[in-house]
């Protein structure tokens, strides 16, 4: 468990907000399987109340262009002040950091369309991350990272918006805004960094469900990604500029910074948290088994990313989610 993200930075960011694999992986969860009988507190849950259409049209190509990627560490302490980038744990840990070489995915295929980049508003500012859509009893679905639903202890996303297969300004799939937030409870109450997982449950688009248009990724909920993995995201902090989805692919190893989450070399930046980390990733078809999310970076490591063990915490999460 870490503590509070309220704790951690606030009023510097302030200022310059003003101023500027595991290939078996067991267990997948399809829409089919028969969901697991609650053994502990359920998803803290929360429904969206702007009108679909007012924020399909907040979303321009200049407020698209200029939302900030979420996550920059930058110091100082606020004791409660609820003024920060969203989405911190301890205070050497940001939740994605500075680096440079991940490759464009030019490979096409399944996660060219289910992953995509997100928009959303937070304590009145825009921000930008990645999600996957995976299958779903509803075919409405995302995963992502907590942080990128909820401040942690603090506010909820607003006016947010998920676009599959996003490629420099390209929306080949359209626009599917949130209906329904959902995250641990950990991530809620404590800003636990080991729990930092939530989905989205997407209002239906001219064409249907998301995953009529995009298709769907499995999920699992094992806790078994201690092999290779590849991950996705779109890095929006230079040297890049969130118009291409970019990846990543390596083994993981534990984390000893004190959370139970696992870490891979990979330097993509901000704006690729929420992105999806897979086991058993098939480069021809592009598809895997979704293991993890692309979580947190420590200030001292920006070659390191780490994303969450999927267990039964983040298991209630979905299967809340895909009834919804």
């Amino acid at each position: 468990m870490t503590p509070s993200l309220l704790r951690i930075l606030v009023a510097p960011l302030v200022a310059a907000a003003l101023a500027a694999g595991a290939t078996g992986a067991a267990a997948a969860t399809g829409p089919a399987g028969p969901a697991p009988a609650a053994d502990g507190p359920g998803a803290v849950r929360h429904t969206a109340s702007e009108e679909p259409s007012s924020v399909l049209d907040y979303w321009t190509a200049e407020r698209m262009a200029a939302a900030r990627p979420i996550g920059r560490l930058l110091g100082g302490a606020a004791d409660g002040l609820l003024d920060g980038v969203p989405g911190y744990g301890a205070p050497d840990r940001e939740h994605q950091a500075d680096g440079g070489d991940a490759p464009v995915w030019t490979g096409g295929g399944t996660v060219a369309r289910t992953t995509g980049r997100v928009f959303l508003s937070m304590d009145g500012r825009d921000f930008t991350c990645t999600a996957s859509v995976v299958r779903a009893r509803n075919a409405s679905t995302v995963v992502t990272a907590g942080h990128c639903l909820k401040d942690g202890t603090g506010a909820w996303a607003s006016k947010w918006v998920f676009v599959p297969g996003y490629d420099d300004g390209e929306e080949p799939y359209g626009r599917y805004t949130a209906r329904e937030m959902l995250v641990t409870p950990e991530w809620a109450r404590r800003t636990d960094d080991s729990r930092d997982f939530g989905a989205a449950v997407l209002r239906e688009g001219d064409g249907g469900p998301v995953q009529e248009a995009t298709g769907a990724q499995r999920i699992s909920f094992s806790g078994d990604h201690t092999g290779r993995v590849r991950s996705f995201g779109y890095p929006a902090r230079s040297p890049y500029d969130g118009r291409t989805l970019r990846t990543c692919s390596g083994p993981t190893h534990a984390d000893r910074g004190g959370t139970t989450a696992r870490g891979m070399s990979c330097d993509m930046t901000e704006g690729s948290s929420g992105g999806p980390w897979f086991a058993g990733f098939d480069s021809a078809s592009g598809r895997g088994t979704v293991v993890s999310v692309v979580s947190f970076k420590y200030a001292s490591d920006a070659d390191t990313q780490y994303g969450p063990v999927l267990g039964a915490s983040e298991r209630r999460v979905f299967n809340e989610a895909q009834d919804a």
